[in-house]
């Protein structure tokens, strides 16, 4: 049976990130479901090959063969995509990452936490400014 609620996409090459973003979501009640792609290539190749477009994408910067950044550069040229809310999760605070990001669109920045708790609650305030917020 198809999912009613729209997939979320998580582009992240490090799986114990992976497993620490679902155990959030799942601790904080998020039933989307959460498609995972390694690097921004595949992210972009799901994106092509499927008609549902994802709710929200959460997105690393530091990956192999398409980093985060030419993900972005990709998507925000798609005019089917580039309305889709973008969150960096990312370890990178070069400030030209971020100035570099936001450039091309995206609505929020945050720093992966290695404090389990601290992760969870910045995942909590991602789920509660994406379910208030009114999409065009």
């Amino acid at each position: 049976m198809k999912s009613c609620k729209p997939p979320i996409l998580l582009v992240e090459d490090d799986q114990v990130d992976v497993l620490t973003t679902r155990r959030a979501l799942k601790e904080i009640h998020v039933t989307n479901p959460l498609v995972v792609c390694e690097n921004g290539e595949e992210g972009l190749a799901w994106l092509h090959d499927n008609a549902e477009v994802p709710c929200l994408v959460l997105l690393d910067l530091n990956m192999p063969v398409m980093n985060g950044i030419e993900f972005l550069e990709h998507i925000k040229r798609d005019a089917r995509l580039r309305r889709i809310p973008t969150v960096v999760l990312t370890t990178s605070e070069e400030q030209e990452d971020k100035v570099r990001t936001f450039d091309l669109g995206i609505v929020g920045y945050m720093a992966k936490s290695v404090d389990y708790r601290r992760f969870v609650e910045v995942m909590r305030s991602i789920d509660l400014y994406w379910t208030m917020s009114e999409l065009p």
